[in-house]
């Protein structure tokens, strides 16, 4: 390796970006960490990460807001960077997907252009937007419409890293939905699609818009880091690819609620197509839900589509992890025994992390 093999990984501390921190290390790459604030590097089983080197930043300033003297030694030292750092909320303002997603990438491409580098950029699965059917690697403009200010937002900054070759050379790693770890469903942070579930099994959102052959792309954790990692270490490979970090299953609506009718304490929603819902027939407490929950992710519940993996499984050498119902059911339990979802008969819950969140 030359001197310049030090990996700048931004988001870090997130989920996905600190399992990222994990693996490279432990293939033996130095790394920094691009830390916004005082954050710690988490992993996903709770375990605190003490990378080689921490650098305060911010990705929405140029040259991520680093100092003069911390830009002076990364130079020396980065041979690749990944840039995982993006809010993911699917309610955040124009404004914030504007400075974080779209001129944090580009501030990215540019520091990157300045030290002759590398970039692997990621991204998600459903910049497709609202398209239906298999969705290739090497796809991105299809003239697709998308459903909320985020996946808009990750499709410009794409945009930005294509336009960026010759100058910069890049990968793009697409995770689909991220959930919990392959055999355990042991997760971070329940976020976004469990979100969903939970008004769903609680009985909040009893009635949804939405078709039961639509489907949803999970990605184990561990396998869209593994694919990222894999980016990095082999990026001869994997440059100038698409990389989608999906489960090889992709999981109707109807699966998924006959896996949540085999638990006797779940409700189980009612899926009606778009044209027959209406808001006005819910309950007050289920409109409250609807809006400020179900109606975010009601565009998931609408597209029936598969991603193409071909790339991302060249590069590991292996398929993809299973993502079908009994993997849904391992995520699920693993929701009952943390006691995200209450807890199993007979099962204590786990003690309380350092953050409050259970393990």
């Amino acid at each position: 390796m030359s001197l310049r093999d030090t990996v700048l990984v931004t988001g870090a501390s997130g989920l996905v970006g600190a399992e990222v921190v994990a693996r490279l290390a432990a293939a033996g790459r130095p790394i920094a960490a691009l830390l916004h604030k005082d954050s710690s590097i988490v992993r996903n089983d709770g375990t605190v990460l003490e990378p080689g080197t921490s650098v305060s930043g911010d990705i929405r300033l140029p040259s991520f807001g680093m100092s003069d003297r911390d830009l002076e030694d990364l130079a020396e030292r980065v041979g690749i960077i990944v840039h995982s750092a993006a809010t993911t909320a699917f309610n955040a303002a124009a404004a914030d997907y504007e400075e974080l997603n779209v001129r944090g990438t580009a501030h990215a491409l540019e520091l990157a252009r300045q030290w002759d580098v590398p970039l692997v950029h990621v991204s998600t699965a459903y910049v497709c937007g609202a398209r239906g059917g298999t969705i290739g690697e090497d796809e991105l403009d299809a003239g697709q419409s998308f459903a909320n200010g985020y996946e808009q937002s990750k499709f410009r900054a794409e945009q930005l890293v294509r336009a960026a070759a010759p100058e910069v050379k890049w990968a793009v790693v697409r995770p689909g939905i991220v959930t919990g770890a392959s055999g355990t469903g042991v997760i971070r942070d329940y976020k976004n699609l469990y979100s969903v579930v939970k008004h769903i099994v609680e009985g909040k959102l009893r009635r949804l818009p939405g078709r039961y052959d639509a489907t949803l792309a999970l990605a184990p954790i561990d396998h869209v880091a593994d694919v990222i990692a894999a980016a990095v270490l082999d990026f001869d490979s994997a440059s100038g690819r698409t990389l989608h970090a999906v489960g090889r299953d992709a999981l109707s609506l109807r699966e998924i609620s006959d896996v949540l009718a085999e638990y006797p304490s779940f409700e189980v929603a009612t899926f009606v197509p778009e044209t027959a819902f209406d808001e006005s027939e819910l309950t007050e407490a289920e409109r409250v839900a609807y809006r400020r929950v179900g109606s975010r992710y009601t565009s998931y519940f609408q597209r029936r589509l598969a991603f193409d993996t071909t790339h991302a499984e060249i590069l590991l050498g292996r398929p993809a992890p299973p993502s079908g119902q009994e993997y849904l059911r391992v995520l699920l339990d693993y929701c009952l025994e943390s006691g995200f979802l209450g807890a199993l008969p007979g099962v204590a819950l786990a003690t309380d992390g350092p953050d409050g969140a259970h393990r």
